[in-house]
């Protein structure tokens, strides 16, 4: 009767549960195969092999599918987060200077990631050419930060405050946001609102992760504060969307200044109230706590950081006050 094979020294393990987590992402044995340009029966052996030094099965394969079992779930999870320690710790004893390589996987919200944040990542590329990044967008709850390991994200932008105590957190800027509308909400010579209370009567837009049945307007000059309630004719969770239907004339809405200068330019939109400004939405960058980074995400923390410095984001005559606190070890 033949010997069962010995367990895979450690060295090997990590690449066996580099493997395991390709095959997951990737969604198969074959396409796992041609992005580590290997062959399928490779990429099947090195399964087979940290399944028998685990001890347990990690996928339920059929002919059309491929599912993890209840012992992979766990396995894959706990297999990013030795996989991302393991390169940070390669990474720490290279030294800081090496060139940062590999794929980083970053969430930012849809106009954010769009717009404002394509030029400084453009701008990190050009920098590292062999660091390959996932620009994912998608707009989520402003106090939900994502699940970092099960998401196999390294790190998110996310506008509103953050509150979860596992995640570290680094203020890039704040927002300013202004009320604005289309000249056909107002009749030849009606003047325009001066007062923020004063848009309470007209028709509103919301913006659902920030707003939906109140504003917050703060005088620029005074400090004084004034709670608007709204009843909106459309809710969207899309940043453009109301940004479109303001132009069209569907209602006034609060956005993010930088957003709207060329239609204030343009006079498609006209600032509301002008001495007064929404509540600014405090932008972060953050990413889970770890005793290691690895360069790639090191260098693209202070892209970011460095891409917007003081006062970021003067538009339509509002300027916004950035700041930078940390929550988490080193500032990251």
């Amino acid at each position: 009767m033949a010997k069962p094979l010995p367990p895979p020294p450690p060295a090997d393990r990590i690449e066996l549960m580099q493997t395991f987590v390709r095959i997951v992402e990737a969604g198969s044995l074959s396409a796992a195969a041609a992005q580590m340009g290997t062959t399928q029966p490779t990429v099947s052996r090195r399964l087979q092999a940290l399944e028998r030094s685990l001890g347990v099965r990690l996928l339920q394969r059929s002919t059309h599918a491929m599912k993890l079992t209840e012992d992979g779930e766990r396995c894959f999870d706990r297999a990013k987060e030795l996989i991302l320690s393991w390169g940070a710790f390669e990474a720490e004893l290279r030294g800081v200077g090496d060139q940062p390589e590999g794929r980083l996987r970053v969430v930012a919200p849809h106009a954010f990631g769009q717009q404002l944040l394509v030029g400084p990542l453009a701008s990190y590329l050009q920098r590292h050419p062999q660091v390959t990044v996932e620009w994912l967008l998608h707009d989520s709850p402003h106090d939900e930060t994502p699940d970092f390991i099960a998401e196999g994200v390294d790190c998110a932008i996310r506008v509103g405050e953050v509150t979860d105590p596992n995640a570290v957190a680094i203020r890039l800027f704040d927002v300013p946001r202004i009320a604005v509308g289309a000249p056909s909400l107002f009749g030849p010579g009606t003047p325009l609102p001066v007062h923020a209370r004063e848009l309470e009567a007209l028709p509103w837009l919301a913006a659902r992760n920030f707003y939906r049945t109140e504003v917050v307007f703060t005088h620029e000059s005074t400090g004084e504060v004034c709670r608007v309630p709204i009843r909106p004719r459309m809710i969207t969770d899309s940043l453009y969307a109301l940004r479109s239907a303001a132009v069209l004339g569907v209602g006034v809405g609060v956005s993010s200044a930088w957003m709207l200068t060329e239609e204030l330019a343009a006079g498609r939109l006209v600032h509301l109230a002008p001495q007064w400004h929404g509540t600014p939405a405090p932008v972060y960058i953050v990413y889970p706590y770890a005793r290691f980074y690895p360069a790639r995400l090191r260098l693209f923390v202070e892209a970011m950081r460095q891409a917007f410095p003081e006062s970021p984001l003067p538009a339509a005559g509002v300027t916004g006050v950035a700041g930078t606190t940390v929550n988490g070890p080193d500032g990251g």
